[in-house]
């Protein structure tokens, strides 16, 4: 697969990146069929698939249950293959999600997973909104991250945002978004304009409306139509539809 620009960052990253939440939590998530969490042999392999197939953007969270420790296991002597994309301010513990954007909190959430991911610098860490998109972003948490920037721990922050004026705002204060965007769903493309405009990164989650569409061809076909993504991150752990959806990425983007 051909690399692309990340925005305007000097990050070159896949036009499908590999989400990893169903390597490390199956509660309280929102996809139409239960599955079973892989083992490190079924992790180690989806992996050195998805290498083989051109991808090199992982996305990660510290909401992910144990993704992050377990990719930093899975990866070792890898790291110089792989963009890594984590986040910030969502924590999940005992089945329930809660949220800090404090300036101590991110600090130590940047700290925690350079050590879990063990590496001494992460490519792309987003904030993990809970919605409250315009409040976070006049917080502190975008502060903490341009200095961790200009300290060296991360090359590239943004926001994973959840409304139109929180994706634009991001954009206006950061490197890149993360937004849902789906061919039900299409209320945040203006903040895909405004990315396009401005060259920031954007990052689509959801593409596949959390495995609710069936057409993955034409899933990717209509995100990719839209000049500003850089990635789509699609969140498989079966080989086959990996497989699948990076023939489908490669149809769309040949079209």
């Amino acid at each position: 697969m051909l690399r692309r620009r990340f925005g305007s960052t000097d990050i070159e990253i896949s036009p499908l990146g590999l989400g990893t939440v169903k390597l490390g939590r199956d509660q309280g998530v929102k996809y139409p069929q239960r599955f079973t969490i892989p083992d490190d042999r079924a992790a180690a392999d989806l992996l050195a698939l998805a290498r083989d197939l051109g991808i090199n953007l992982i996305d990660t969270a510290p909401a992910y249950g144990n993704s992050e420790q377990r990719l930093g296991a899975l990866l070792a002597g890898q790291r110089a293959q792989w963009v890594i994309c984590t986040k910030v301010g969502e924590e999940f513990d005992n089945g329930v999600s809660h949220f800090d954007f404090s300036a101590a909190h991110t600090r130590r959430s940047i700290e925690r997973s350079l050590r879990r991911l063990a590496t001494d610098y992460l490519d792309i860490v987003l904030v993990h909104s809970d919605g409250n998109d315009l409040e976070i972003i006049d917080g502190a948490v975008l502060d903490v991250l341009e200095q961790c920037k200009r300290e060296g721990l991360l090359r590239a922050y943004g926001v994973s945002t959840k409304t139109v004026a929180g994706g634009v705002a991001a954009a206006q204060r950061s490197d890149a978004v993360m937004v849902t965007y789906h061919v039900g769903y299409t209320e945040e493309s203006a903040v895909l304009d405004y990315c396009a405009a401005h060259g920031k990164g954007v990052l689509i989650k959801k593409a596949f409306a959390s495995g609710h569409t069936g057409d993955p061809a034409q899933a990717l076909q209509f995100v990719f139509r839209q000049h500003a993504v850089s990635s789509v991150i699609v969140g498989t752990i079966n080989p086959d539809h990996l497989r699948q959806n990076v023939a489908a990425a490669h149809a769309a983007l040949t079209a």
